[in-house]
């Protein structure tokens, strides 16, 4: 809770801040990689930097939870913390890290507004700085803390024990650990980091679903490769696809992520669009070695059959389950013999679709799909704590102005 000195000072100056959050944003990240260029080296994501979607992360994140210091006093945005501290921890960010951000976000604030940043002002951002930071520090210490981890043994080397072309464009990994022992298990839904050595020398973080239920012996992740972007969005999975073959090794985080299967034993519905289907495949993999009974319906829409990842794994674990169905939505018809049961042309339309009421909703895939999909649930009376969503790299759904 903000201080009763910072409070006003927050609440006046929040338009102009949130007005100007993208260009702070934007100098900042500038100014701190000038000064630590180590920090690309592992930590940063350096396609997310190319597109600016970090900038925008970083921006609305900071304003929406001044928004809710100044706004909702007695609350913080939980979802957006937990989305957050999530991918800190699969990266092994440090507490002291924080310093160095504060630095030179506040430097940033001050080189954007200039002489509008008094001493009043300049202590009251502060304070909302550290609220958040130390919510954060606070967050991620204890998910150390419950793995049995440090920032430093988050990561551990895995060798590549299969190599599956799944599409033209994705390809899954199959791998295990190469000191032979047994990791924790995964939950359902999560995700892993990969850090890839880059022929610059450095080190490039992503993140990668679990697309199989983990048994802490063996991990799938499926990786779709970037076509037609700025090299650092694309150069990860074009590495990945053209150079990383059965018996290389990768190094990889615990797996992470708060958006994971709910054991409610209610109705299951997951939507996906696209390289979506990744987490979801993870999840209905889980159902069936756990022998779940729950009903169970898979909505996806890709371009064909031929780019639906995974397509025949969730084909034949969705036949596994007793009371589960599939329906897709094709841009493009699938050839004669490989329909799906319930088919259909185009987007996926869901306003006359039959939908249980009292279930769990899951989405993932394209952010314009999701909007979408989760406007049309509401609307059709699904309680908004129902639906979860996960978001690949920055969720500038979450950080965006409410």
């Amino acid at each position: 809770m903000l201080s009763d000195t910072s409070r006003p000072v927050v609440e006046a100056t929040l338009p102009v801040v949130g007005e100007h959050i993208g260009e702070i944003a934007k100098r900042f990240y500038a100014h701190m990689f000038a000064e630590k260029p180590e920090l690309l080296d592992g930590l940063f994501n350096r396609g997310n930097q190319a597109e600016g979607r970090q900038q925008q992360a970083l921006a609305g994140s900071v304003a929406a939870f001044a928004g809710f210091l100044v706004n909702q006093p007695g609350e913080l945005p939980d979802h957006l913390l937990a989305r957050i501290s999530h991918k800190h921890v699969s990266l092994g960010l440090r507490p002291e890290q924080y310093k160095i951000v504060h630095d030179h976000l506040m430097w940033a604030i001050g080189d954007v507004l200039g002489d509008a940043v008094t001493p009043e002002v300049a202590a009251a951002w502060d304070e909302v700085y550290w609220l958040m930071a130390n919510a954060l520090i606070n967050q991620e210490r204890a998910m150390y803390t419950a793995a049995d981890l440090t920032p430093e043994s988050v990561w551990s080397t895995w060798r590549v024990t299969e190599k599956i072309q799944e599409t033209a464009d994705v390809v899954t990994f199959v791998v295990e650990p190469v000191d032979g022992g047994t990791m924790k298990p995964a939950l359902p839904g999560q995700y892993v980091s990969l850090k890839a050595l880059m022929p610059d020398g450095v080190h490039q973080p992503r993140q990668y679903s679990l697309t199989r239920a983990d048994d802490g012996l063996t991990r799938q992740f499926s990786v779709k490769r970037v076509h037609g972007r700025p090299t650092p969005d694309g150069e990860v999975s074009n590495l990945l696809h053209a150079k990383v073959n059965v018996g290389d090794e990768v190094v990889l985080s615990a797996p992470f992520g708060e958006v994971v299967l709910r054991e409610t034993g209610r109705p299951v519905v997951f939507a996906s669009a696209g390289i979506g289907i990744t987490p979801m495949a993870g999840m209905i993999s889980h159902l069936v070695q756990s022998s779940a009974v729950r009903p169970v319906t898979l909505l996806h829409a890709d371009k064909s059959a031929e780019s639906f990842a995974l397509r025949e794994q969730v084909r034949a674990d969705l036949a596994q389950l007793p009371d589960a169905s599939l329906t897709t939505w094709f841009s493009e018809p699938a050839p004669a013999g490989q329909e799906d049961a319930r088919q259909f042309s185009g987007a996926m339309d869901l306003a006359a679709f039959e939908l249980p009421t009292d279930a769990d909703y899951y989405l993932c895939g394209p952010l314009g799909f999701m909007q979408a999909t989760r406007s049309t649930l509401i609307a059709r009376g699904i309680p908004a704590q129902d639906i979860q969503y996960e978001v690949f790299g920055p969720d500038l759904w979450l950080a965006a102005p409410q």
